[in-house]
């Protein structure tokens, strides 16, 4: 018997993305699959009912997800929902089954064999499969966007009857895919772009898009790529030199996270102090806990010194149309590892699926 795969609407508050669009649910049901949706489930992203029905897909009113043997999904299912699920259903979406008690808890209880995709290992082949770093380049274009906006001045150089207009000076926190995508955005907006990433092998990547790697003379460069811990004196070192740094700097946006823990601190209160009326900071690690030290998850504040600090969250839903295109091929071809003529079958000597399944399955 084919495998049923089910996907509901996000009931998340903000989530505007899906985890199936129709080109995914096209390829689906020509690899042997029947697929189900919920009715409605695209319509934030701009994807009709009508255009999964001419994939192939089944559109129904209530529960998509009854019977199913394949549950895709942007963000978890409350546990009601995953604790009425049938035992071995397969759950996969960026799911953080031990950051909800009650989630992690209906996921074991259930028996649901659940892949959250954000413990995919960071391996060549897993690319294709990286919903990481495929949100977090939208964020990064996002991010951007949003300081251009709040920034009371040109990005780019201009030349005008009144006189000439300096570009923006703009610093970016981090050289990760949405530190790398923030640099090239705010290039193509014609501002003036510098990168500071602890790591100084992100030279490279951040000046082959046009930006400046800012050099504070401290590295952090450990073995195999890796960053390694900065000592104290290091540190306040950094910190001295960041902070002088920063008065001449217009616009910062940071997008230093770290998966599974609080965004580290690196602008302080001090160092917004510092810094010139007018200027603008954005932080994209808003969500999990913030950069600077003053962010305010999902708000956007003024300093006493006339700084604007915002710390957007869902910034990949604000792009929901092509953020949901990335998402879904990336679910789509993690699940394609898992079908064979239409059915479910597991290998579970693919690295990618018994490194990524949770509850971990015993080795030996």
């Amino acid at each position: 018997m084919a495998v049923t795969i089910g996907v509901a609407c996000e009931h998340a508050a903000g989530e505007r993305r899906v985890a199936l669009t129709p080109e995914t649910a096209k390829k689906l049901v020509a690899a042997g699959a029947r697929v189900r949706v919920e009715q409605g489930l695209g319509r934030f992203a701009r994807f009709t009912d009508q255009a999964y029905v001419e994939a192939g897909a089944e559109v129904v009113q209530g529960d998509a997800l009854v019977d199913a043997d394949v549950v895709l999904c942007v963000q978890p299912p409350p546990a009601t929902s995953i604790a009425a699920m049938k035992a071995g259903t397969v759950l996969v979406g960026a799911l953080q089954p031990q950051a909800d008690e009650a989630r992690g808890a209906a996921i074991r209880e259930a028996g649901v064999v659940a892949f959250p995709l954000e413990r995919l290992p960071r391996t060549t082949r897993a690319q294709a499969m990286d919903i990481l770093s495929s949100q977090a380049g939208m964020a990064g274009y996002k991010a951007v966007l949003i300081a251009a906006q709040l920034a009371p001045r040109f990005f780019p150089m201009l030349t005008t009857a009144a006189g000439t207009i300096r570009p923006t000076k703009v610093l970016i926190v981090g050289a990760g895919v949405a530190g790398l995508q923030a640099v090239a955005t705010a290039r193509r907006l014609g501002a003036q772009v510098e990168c500071f990433d602890v790591r100084p092998e992100t030279r490279e990547q951040i000046e082959s898009l046009g930006g400046r790697f800012l050099d504070l003379g401290v590295s952090a460069a450990g073995e195999g790529g890796y960053a390694r811990q900065l000592t104290d004196e290091e540190r306040a070192l950094q910190q001295q030199r960041l902070a002088e740094h920063l008065k001449g700097i217009d616009v910062i946006v940071c997008t230093a996270a770290v998966p599974g823990r609080p965004a580290p601190k690196i602008i302080s209160a001090a160092m917004v102090a510092g810094m010139k009326p007018g200027s603008v900071v954005v932080d994209l690690a808003a969500e999990t806990g913030g950069n600077c030290e003053l962010t305010e998850r999902g708000q956007t504040i003024e300093t006493g010194n006339g700084v604007v600090v915002a710390g957007p969250v869902d910034l990949a839903s604000q792009g929901a149309l092509h953020a949901s295109e990335m998402f879904a091929r990336n679910l789509y071809n993690f699940v394609s590892l898992l079908l064979r003529d239409g059915t479910l079958a597991f290998d579970w000597d693919d690295e990618l699926l018994a490194k990524t399944v949770w509850p971990e399955r015993a080795t030996g």
